[in-house]
């Protein structure tokens, strides 16, 4: 998994391994990894491998040792994502002045850094005849959210990624690849925290108060709510499921707001 060490990515990587998945996480930061580990009951089955998302070489060298570990890969979550304050428009930065190395950053983050996972390890599956790749989307690619321009946008490519590629393995190499995404809605992440929450007081700010009115369940996700559909996902239950962006979101995207 790439993306683990995040506050979702951590509540994935901890339900694989209490269902007695192996898990590798392919981080760049060690330490920080170790951390996360460290913090979880269960980690026997979990492994530290450094590689950056976007250094094919690097994942090319990450992949020979999970295989080395474990023998095959079953499953790649591609975790790793985000969005920068740079690229995201406010009072004092317009959408026409908006840094391109900013906005170049949102998308090869979000969008390379789930294409050249998936090129690494996605080939290993076409080896083996079968595996299930689970890309990481946003509610802000089903529905396009005010100020972050590029976040959005690169989520929306990562659906379309996520759809042609599941088209592309099956009818190329095998049905028993599976491609598929989840879509949360809204959580509270160290990328979306300075947007809906006070830092000073921890109270809602009006966009975070604005998302809870526009989601009927009434709150923000619990990263525990993803556990579930990933699971699904990524199990022989879903079998004839590919090419599908399945929300958790609370009702938002149902919401027509009235």
């Amino acid at each position: 998994m790439t993306g683990g060490t995040g506050v979702l990515g951590r509540t994935i990587v901890q339900a694989l391994l209490d269902a007695g998945a192996n898990v590798a996480l392919v981080v760049r930061n060690r330490s920080k990894a170790e951390s996360v580990l460290a913090e979880m009951p269960s980690k026997d089955k979990a492994i530290i491998v450094e590689g950056d998302v976007l250094k094919k070489d690097d994942l090319q060298g990450a992949l020979e040792t999970v295989i080395k570990t474990f023998g095959r890969v079953d499953c790649l979550v591609n975790g790793a994502g985000g969005n920068d304050p740079r690229a995201t428009t406010r009072q004092d930065l317009s959408f026409f002045d908006l840094p391109e190395d900013a906005i170049r950053f949102v998308f090869d983050l979000n969008l390379l850094g789930t294409i050249v996972p998936t090129q690494v390890f996605g080939k290993q599956m076409v080896e083996q005849g079968e595996g299930v790749i689970l890309n990481i989307s946003s509610m802000s690619a089903v529905r396009p959210l005010t100020r972050v321009v590029s976040y959005s946008a690169a989520k929306a490519a990562v659906n379309s990624f996520t759809q042609w590629l599941s088209v592309h393995l099956a009818q190329e190499y095998s049905p028993r690849i599976r491609v598929n995404a989840i879509a949360p809605g809204f959580f509270l992440t160290e990328q979306n925290r300075f947007l809906l929450t006070e830092p000073e007081t921890g109270k809602l700010t009006a966009r975070g108060q604005s998302i809870i009115n526009h989601t009927p369940m009434g709150r923000f996700g619990e990263p525990q709510d993803l556990i579930g559909t990933v699971l699904w996902l990524l199990s022989p239950a879903s079998a004839f499921v590919t090419g599908v962006v399945v929300p958790v979101d609370g009702g938002f995207s149902a919401f027509g707001g009235v």
